[in-house]
């Protein structure tokens, strides 16, 4: 018997209208037109093992996804940034039969040898698109590669049930409908940017203004002109924090949004605490990763928690784990455990890599617990706050066990301090010191170490307090904004 085909991603696409579906610079489509132009393109590809698309932030990019999926070919999005050398691991890993680019990209030396399909805007015919043949709810609808910090790059396997339900339940949790027009410009090669920022709105029904790059202006101007959504990371909404004092439009366009969301990282509580004293509105976080898609996130309209990630969302299981794998109860806000996920959102395993598959994976992938080297504490509630990755957070101090991310934020709240790392290096006493990498406000009089190390004390605990602070001109940071702890200097 054929496996169940699974119910439309796209169902406006089912029967498409004149209603505005995307918007990129200078290219727009309605739904009429997405149909064309992706049902085209699937038409082309269809039949595919799998196929790379050159993720560039343009319509193009978000047309090939479309199409990919309508077709029920894998899609492979790889990012523009790419080194040869990452990008050649990519390609051997996936082994993706052809690319999907925009006409007048230029594509590196390592995709000379796929065959090229050029996106094109325009489609032949209008009319609804057929379903894709034997795509399954189980079957791969993305290929996503992980940014590699522990090694290179996994390919995340991510299935249509997978897309399905994170997006459904991020509807639920955040009353998102196709009234909603979301504004971001985030990147399309992540699940961040392309899954939430681009799928997102076109299962909705609903319209995506993408900004091509982030910018204020940009913000200001497609939320004024009927953006109700808005999807940033930290980094965006620092910058969107530091340009308020002095721009009323931003002001107003941000204090007209329905919904502001940040992820990806951490937002500092002393961001949040910026953003709602001009605006009046409380920036939403959220808590996911590429192979979980959306876990938790705080409710809209709630009470504001800032530095938290709120609760499970519908269908998705949370739990906190000791390291000898016993499971937290409670939550008294300060017992620090590794968050372990369950749920539909989960994804299937790492392409050709069994072995880390299985071991991402307490009790198998099938019902299994994931492990996402996340730690976390349990507050009133059972808001989940984050404290940093299990690899490069933890910290382990005088029989302490401490969240880098706690120390940051606090460190974050002195004023003389712009940005802020935390990272643990071996004491012969403590086990391990507390070592703080900070980027003053004013380089030319810093705060001194001793300050800092009682203003975190004051804030948190003694226990928690820099022993030495390191000072940097900037952090190394990936494209999403993510401090890279390993480029740090040492020493």
């Amino acid at each position: 018997m054929d496996a169940p085909l699974s119910p439309p991603l796209f169902p406006a696409l089912a029967a498409p209208t004149g209603r505005p579906a995307l918007r990129c610079g200078p290219d727009a489509l309605s739904y009429e037109e997405l149909a064309r132009a992706a049902g085209a393109l699937a038409a082309r590809i269809a039949g595919s093992g799998r196929v790379a698309v050159w993720a560039a932030p343009t319509a193009r990019t978000a047309v090939a996804v479309v199409a990919a999926l309508l077709a029920g070919v894998p899609a492979v999005p790889l990012n523009p940034r790419s080194g040869e050398r990452e990008l050649a691991h990519i390609l051997g890993d996936s082994a993706p039969e052809l690319v999907l680019a925009g006409p007048a990209e230029e594509l590196p030396a390592p995709l000379a040898a796929l065959p090229r399909v050029d996106v094109e805007l325009e489609g032949a015919e209008a009319g609804a698109v057929p379903p894709p043949a034997g795509a399954g709810p189980e079957s791969t609808a993305l290929i996503v590669y992980t940014s590699g910090t522990t090694g290179p790059p996994k390919g995340v396997l991510l299935s249509r049930r997978a897309v399905a339900a994170s997006l459904d339940a991020l509807a639920e949790a955040w009353a998102w409908t196709a009234d909603d027009v979301l504004v971001h410009g985030l990147p399309l090669f992540h699940v961040h940017g392309l899954v939430l920022g681009i799928l997102g709105p076109l299962r909705r029904g609903g319209e995506v203004r993408h900004l091509g790059g982030f910018s204020a202006e940009g913000v200001t101007r497609e939320l004024a002109s009927g953006g109700t959504m808005l999807f940033g990371v930290p980094t965006m909404y620092h910058r969107l924090a530091d340009a308020l004092p002095g721009d009323p439009a931003l002001v107003e366009a941000l204090s007209g949004a329905r919904l502001l969301v940040s992820g990806s990282a951490a937002l500092p509580v002393r961001d949040h605490e910026r953003i709602a004293a001009a605006t009046g509105r409380t920036v939403v976080e959220r808590y996911g990763m590429s192979e979980t898609l959306m876990n938790t996130s705080v409710r809209p309209g709630g009470p504001p928690r800032p530095g938290t990630v709120g609760t499970p969302l519908p269908g998705v299981e949370v739990r906190l784990v000791e390291e000898d794998g016993s499971v937290l109860g409670g939550s008294d806000g300060e017992t620090v455990g590794e968050v372990q996920v369950r749920g539909p959102n989960l994804f299937s395993g790492y392409l050709n890599r069994p072995d880390a598959t299985e071991a991402a994976f307490d009790g198998g992938v099938a019902g299994g617990w994931f492990r996402t080297g996340d730690m976390a504490v349990r507050e009133a509630g059972g808001t989940i706050r984050l404290v940093g990755r299990k690899a490069t957070d933890l910290i382990k101090s005088g029989g302490y066990k401490i969240g880098a991310g706690e120390i940051e934020n606090a460190l974050l709240d002195h004023p003389g301090v712009r940005e802020a790392a935390v990272t643990g290096e071996p004491d012969p006493d403590l086990g391990e010191r507390i070592v703080a990498w900070v980027v003053p406000a004013d380089p030319a009089d810093p705060p001194a170490d001793a300050e800092l190390a009682d203003h975190v004390a004051r804030l948190l605990a003694p226990h928690k307090r820099p022993r030495v602070v390191r000072l940097l001109d900037s952090l190394p940071r990936n494209d999403l904004g993510k401090v890279l702890k390993k480029r740090l200097p040492r020493g």
